[in-house]
């Protein structure tokens, strides 16, 4: 009689210090910045610009702002991982493993590895927590689990799973916690996506198209259809769709630009302005490259933009919440990773 199939599920995020210590901070962004794929230039400027100016300015300002997120159960990304992987357990049939990496710092994906390996598992899935594929997130994390298991002699089979930008239960939850809100009081809505460097969407572009037709982004299509600037639209359209937003109503926009280098376009910040200069005094904003509150949404979007918003004229920035440990996100989850282990 055969042996029952062993799956590991590996889940994903960004990742965050081990503590709000400027030291912590200052190894976090250490790790992710000299990231080939998230700061794409040559090695030796890259180290230079990260361990040399980067990294030791801005670890103290970053822990201030962790120490305005963290909770006494720690970092609310990691916290509400650590949740998810545990209601992930709960409903997933005992030949699942489930375990939770960071992609930086801890728990790493290495140590989670270790931990699948030795449950003898025969096939593993690797879920990036980012809706929206991307080289520096989702790519990223490709890159380091085949550099992890590249060493070892026997290797299982691997599903990576690339993206799910227009999933529609993720789509349902993010509209149900907007219905929360008396959604047609506000002046505007706001779609905030993490941004990107313009050169890195250029770079996988292969179909020559990106940012060489106008628009190229607004709909998602054979050439441009593992864009992330044209799946954080689709995003965007899928929600607004489910909410029956009307056009005029809602603009999507990035956010966390970091250096002089033009990024994907509008900016948050720009637009936040402009409406407060139109005379908007109530602002909506969704956070869907988040699957978690984190440090850009609870202090970026809730605070820094709110004051902001407040110093041109306006009166209130909300945040709509994002997926965090939401049971009815958990189950989805589990749905999406058995919909690739058919």
């Amino acid at each position: 009689m055969a042996n029952s199939p062993k799956n590991g599920l590996l889940l994903v995020n960004l990742g965050t210090p081990d503590s709000p210590t400027r030291w912590d901070v200052y190894r976090y962004l250490r790790e992710f910045l000299t990231d080939a794929r998230v700061i794409d230039y040559p090695w030796l400027a890259r180290q230079a610009l990260v361990q040399g100016i980067i990294a030791p300015l801005r670890s103290g300002s970053s822990a201030k702002l962790y120490k305005q997120l963290w909770t006494p159960t720690g970092s609310p990304l990691k916290a509400y991982g650590i949740k998810v992987a545990d209601g992930l357990k709960e409903i997933l049939d005992d030949s699942w493993h489930v375990e939770l990496a960071m992609r930086y710092q801890n728990p790493s994906i290495s140590d989670a590895w270790k931990r699948l390996k030795k449950q003898n598992i025969t096939h593993l899935y690797v879920l990036p927590l980012f809706p929206q594929y991307a080289s520096a997130t989702t790519g990223s994390v490709h890159d380091e689990v085949m550099r992890i298991l590249r060493k070892e002699q026997s290797i299982p089979g691997v599903t990576f799973i690339n993206s799910y930008c227009d999933y529609e239960p993720m789509i349902q939850i993010f509209a149900e916690n907007a219905r929360k809100f008396d959604i047609p009081s506000y002046d505007h809505i706001l779609f905030s996506y993490h941004g990107l460097p313009q050169r890195q969407l250029k770079k996988a572009d292969e179909c020559n198209h990106c940012l060489k037709v106008k628009d190229c982004c607004l709909v998602k299509s054979e050439v441009n259809q593992l864009c992330y600037s044209a799946q954080c639209h689709a995003t965007t359209k899928a929600i607004a769709k489910e909410l029956d937003l009307k056009e005029g109503s809602y603009t999507t926009t990035f956010q966390s630009r970091l250096g002089p280098d033009k990024w994907a376009q509008p900016y948050t910040s720009v637009v936040l302005d402009h409406c407060a200069e139109e005379g908007a005094k109530k602002l909506l904003v969704f956070s869907p490259a988040f699957v978690a509150d984190c440090l850009e949404t609870l202090i970026e979007i809730s605070v820094e933009y709110q004051e902001e918003f407040v110093e041109k004229g306006g009166e209130r920035v909300d945040l709509v919440p994002s997926l965090n440990d939401d049971p009815r996100w958990i189950s989805a989850l589990k749905d999406l990773v058995l919909s690739y282990a058919k």
